[in-house]
C-alpha cells in the first residue's frame, strides 16, 4: 500500500520498502529553493531512522530533474556579506552531506535537465538513471561562478581529466549518452521512463541487507578522500565569485537573454 503526502516543494511517496522524493516547482523546472532544501533533508532523516524503508529515489516533476539554485535569488547576493551568501550555500551543503551520509542507497531518476546545482544534487545520489534526452550541465561557470553541491569532487571521481575539465570551464552540456559511456550514468532509458526504471531498480536493492549496504556506503566515501573538505573549498570559492563582477555580468546577461560580456571590447 503507497502513502503519500506533500511536503512543500518536495512530495514525499512510499512505494514499499522504497521513498520516491519529487522535487517539484514546475515554474522554475524545479530549482532548489530553502524550502526544498529542508523537506528534502527532513525525508532523508525520516528514512535513515525507518527499517521500513530500503532504498530512496530522487527525481523531478514535470519532466525536468531540477534547472539549479534560483538565480533570482543569487543575483541580489552580491551586496550581501561573505558570512550571509556562506549560510545560504550551506543549506544546500547540508542537504549534500545528508545524501552522502545516509546509509540507504539513493538513485537519482533523471529527465530533461539536471543543471548546475541540479546536476550536483544527482552526482550526490549513489546510482542515476537517465532518460535519453536527459541533460547534464555543470552551467557555474556561463554565469561567473564556480561548482557547489560536491559537483567539483563527484565529477573529479568519476571522469578522465579532460572531460572533467570539460564540464568546469565550458559549463556543459552533456548527454546522458555521452555520461552513460564514461561510468557517471548507470543506466540509460526512453524518455519518460527514468522513475520507472529508477523505482523498479531501487525496489530490488531495498531487498539487499541494509545494515552491509549502509557500511558499504561508508567504504565508499572513505575510498576517495575528504568530500566535506571539498565541500568547504567550494563554499570559500562560491562566496569569492558571487562576489567578482563577473557573476554579475553572467546573471544579468541570463536575466536579459543575452551573452554575457566578461571582456569589454
Amino acid at each position: 500500500m503507497n502513502e503519500r503526502q506533500d511536503t512543500g516543494s518536495m512530495t514525499v511517496e512510499r512505494q514499499g520498502r522504497v521513498m520516491v522524493l519529487t522535487m517539484s516547482d514546475t515554474g522554475t523546472r524545479n530549482a532548489l529553493g530553502l524550502k526544498m532544501m529542508a523537506a528534502g533533508r527532513d525525508a532523508l532523516d525520516e528514512a535513515t531512522h525507518d527499517p521500513g524503508i530500503g532504498a530512496i529515489v530522487l527525481t523531478g516533476a514535470g519532466g525536468a530533474f531540477s534547472s539549479g539554485g534560483h538565480l533570482n535569488n543569487l543575483y541580489h547576493h552580491g551586496s550581501r556579506s561573505r558570512s550571509e551568501n556562506r549560510d545560504g550555500i550551506e543549506r544546500f551543503h547540508g542537504w549534500v552531506r545528508a545524501m552522502r551520509e545516509c546509509p540507504k542507497p539513493i538513485v537519482a531518476a533523471v529527465e530533461g535537465p539536471a543543471a548546475g546545482a541540479g546536476f550536483s544534487l544527482a552526482l550526490a545520489c549513489d546510482l542515476i538513471v537517465a532518460a535519453e534526452d536527459a541533460q547534464f550541465l555543470t552551467a557555474y561557470v556561463k554565469v561567473g561562478l564556480t561548482a557547489d553541491g560536491g559537483a567539483s569532487a563527484s565529477l573529479a571521481r568519476a571522469l578522465p581529466p579532460q572531460l572533467y575539465a570539460e564540464l568546469m570551464l565550458t559549463g556543459g552540456p552533456v548527454d546522458a549518452a555521452r555520461l552513460h559511456a564514461a561510468g557517471v550514468v548507470n543506466r540509460v532509458t526512453a524518455p519518460g521512463r527514468a522513475l520507472a526504471e529508477a523505482t523498479a531498480w531501487a525496489e530490488t536493492i531495498a531487498e539487499g541487507p541494509g545494515g552491509a549496504m549502509g557500511r558499504a556506503k561508508k567504504l565508499m566515501e572513505l575510498a576517495y578522500g575528504s568530500f566535506a573538505t571539498q565541500l568547504a573549498r567550494e563554499s570559500d570559492l562560491f562566496v569569492e565569485a558571487l562576489h567578482h563582477g563577473e557573476a554579475k555580468e553572467g546573471i544579468t546577461a541570463f536575466f536579459e537573454k543575452r551573452r554575457p560580456m566578461f571582456h569589454k571590447r
